[in-house]
């Protein structure tokens, strides 16, 4: 209930999307993955239920409906489900993307635009006359700019070179994700190439876990969530959290393919929502601290930059997610 200004800005990133694809598509020709095919989001017993009909509410109370489906209705929209299942929530204007594929595509609009890519990190943001003025790379090698955009992930605090007060509050939250493929005898079998048709979220005895389709016929599903510092290891239980819960919606999952197993750290801030905008230090602008909607953010985080970049002004839009809100006292927050 905290989060509705997220909400929001989410639900414009999410209109963006398609014709911020397309023209990635068209300028490139590389695909996106992306898929408006919406989502569907399962209960598997009487609390978990309780639970998705408290997210109805909340949704209700956003302005954003969604339709209410049976266990039988579930079941006609996704067959591969477990009869177990007892009801859920169809969002037909959701969407998926690849973010692998769509990073490529990003990469490939950017060269194409004249973009020089450095493929290395920046290690210190440089300052003149109490300005950002550019970065120095891992080799030495120090980069000038009229300006600076701090977008590094989790680690944007631990950049150098920052006076106090200017690093932004992110931390590293474990993700661990697994990537599963149909073999040949599931082909044959008329076995569907994702098992699902569209992103299935599922609450089981309380716990998320959520299958996404991809075109390559991949099922992707995740995601554990960790608070255990920079710490990228895979572990036996992650990953049998993550079957156990997916198995318990979906059985078919247990014919697939073991593709791949990876744990990465989102960039969490303490209240879940990014941080956008100019910074204290002139010269530098934040857009990091995404936490788990990095991705989805990208369309309205890229506009939202790049309208400060070319008017300097604050805008609308970048109001509630200002570097300032971890300054203010708590009432004033409130």
């Amino acid at each position: 209930y905290a989060e509705r200004a997220l909400f929001t800005l989410a639900q414009q990133s999410l209109e963006r999307y398609p014709d911020f694809v397309a023209e990635l598509t068209a300028a490139t020709g590389e695909p996106t993955g992306f898929r408006d095919d919406g989502t569907l989001q399962v209960a598997y017993d009487h609390d978990d239920l309780a639970i998705l009909a408290e997210i109805a509410i909340l949704r209700d109370s956003f302005g954003v409906t969604s339709q209410r489906l049976s266990a039988r209705e579930c079941r006609a929209a996704e067959p591969m489900l477990d009869p177990s299942v007892r009801g859920g929530l169809l969002v037909t204007d959701d969407a998926s993307v690849d973010p692998r594929l769509l990073t490529a595509a990003l990469l490939a609009a950017a060269r194409q635009a004249g973009v020089d890519v450095i493929p290395q990190a920046a290690t210190q943001i440089l300052t003149a006359a109490g300005r950002a003025d550019g970065a120095a790379l891992a080799d030495g090698t120090r980069v000038q700019a009229a300006w600076v955009v701090l977008a590094a992930g989790w680690q944007s605090a631990l950049i150098g070179g920052l006076p106090d007060g200017v690093a932004p509050r992110v931390r590293p939250v474990k993700g661990q994700i697994l990537r599963l493929r149909p073999t040949p005898a599931t082909l044959q079998a008329g076995i569907p190439a994702g098992l699902v048709a569209r992103t299935v979220r599922g609450i089981v005895h309380g716990f998320t876990v959520y299958l996404v389709p991809r075109d390559s016929g991949e099922l992707v599903i995740g995601a554990t969530q960790e608070e255990l510092g920079s710490d990228t290891r895979v572990t036996a239980g992650g990953v049998w959290e993550l079957l156990r819960d997916a198995r318990t919606l979906v059985p078919g999952i247990t014919e697939f393919e073991f593709a791949e197993a990876v744990a990465g750290l989102r960039p969490g801030t303490p209240d879940n929502a990014p941080i956008l905008g100019p910074a204290r230090l002139p010269g530098l602008v934040l857009a990091t601290g995404h936490f788990r909607s990095g991705v989805l953010l990208t369309p309205v985080t890229a506009d939202i930059i790049a309208d400060y970049l070319a008017s300097e002004r604050i805008s609308e839009g970048m109001v509630p997610f200002s570097a300032e809100r971890f300054s203010r006292p708590e009432r004033t927050r409130s």
